[in-house]
């Protein structure tokens, strides 16, 4: 990965503060992604993240408990989110996902240990799916 990927173009002074914050905050996933953990998560004022549903809760219980270079299957995430027979839901909740990369949806994958779909393209997920574990095995 360059330093060039890692760049943060001028005008981020003009931004307001929860985009300066998402700004940040997609650069430390990145460029740095050992900070991702200590970094606030941006605010989120979508309609869908605030509502008391099946698909807010398990959008909340991904972002909260399946951390950076983790992989959980839509059946696990299920049950974390408290509905064990509702994996389907789960695919369905990460097709309703307002803001993949910071809301991890490429995290969730099959049982079988296959990807899945991904709302980016099956590259773009693996290439996630890659990048976490390169930046885990750098860490290391």
């Amino acid at each position: 990965e360059s330093t060039a990927m890692c760049e943060v173009y001028e005008g981020t002074e003009e931004m307001t503060e929860p985009l300066q914050q998402c700004v940040g905050w997609l650069y430390a996933y990145f460029c740095e992604p050992a900070r991702t953990a200590t970094l606030p998560v941006p605010a989120f004022h979508h309609p869908l993240l605030q509502q008391d549903s099946f698909t807010s809760k398990v959008l909340w219980t991904l972002l909260r408990d399946v951390k950076f270079g983790e992989a959980v299957s839509y059946k696990h995430l299920a049950d974390l989110a408290g509905n064990s027979r509702a994996a389907r839901a789960v695919g369905g909740a990460m097709r309703s996902n307002p803001i993949p990369i910071i809301i991890p949806c490429h995290r969730v994958i099959c049982s079988s240990g296959q990807s899945g779909n991904y709302g980016g393209g099956n590259l773009m997920k693996e290439w996630l799916l890659s990048h976490e574990k390169l930046q885990q095995e750098k860490a290391a």
